[in-house]
């Protein structure tokens, strides 16, 4: 016997808006029961956990002790600007000369997550992990 992952609980502010970010983030769609206002929303990846955003009164005062990483379909450096444009906000580069690493991006909310290289950016530079 083992257990399996329901989801992956976020607490945050606006369990609505963070949903909102994170169902533009991923192309994967909100539960069609949330609401603005609601004090817990859910993004519905295809075959993975579910994203649970968790309303709490407390600010977020330290760094996260676990984030996502994200693995784009496009470049890393077009998935960047794109989540910039969602909202999202630049915290770090760990990006190397030859194309490994990867850049720390934050949401709307301040929880850290990273954008890896695409598939094809690493079938670009095969030697680079």
């Amino acid at each position: 016997m083992v257990s399996m992952v329901q989801n992956v609980a976020i607490d945050c502010a606006d369990a609505y808006g963070l949903a909102r970010f994170w169902s533009g983030a991923t192309g994967c769609p909100l539960h069609p029961d949330d609401r603005p206002g609601a004090p817990e929303a859910q993004v519905l990846p295809a075959g993975g956990p579910v994203l649970h955003f968790n309303q709490v009164p407390e600010p977020k005062t330290a760094k996260n002790r676990l984030h996502l990483c994200l693995r784009p379909e496009t470049s890393r450096e077009e998935e960047v600007e794109r989540l910039l444009g969602l909202g999202a906000t630049f915290v770090a580069d760990r990006r190397n000369p030859d194309g490994s690493g990867w850049a720390v991006l934050a949401d709307p909310e301040g929880n850290e997550f990273c954008v890896l290289r695409s598939e094809s950016d690493r079938a670009a530079t095969p030697l680079a992990p």
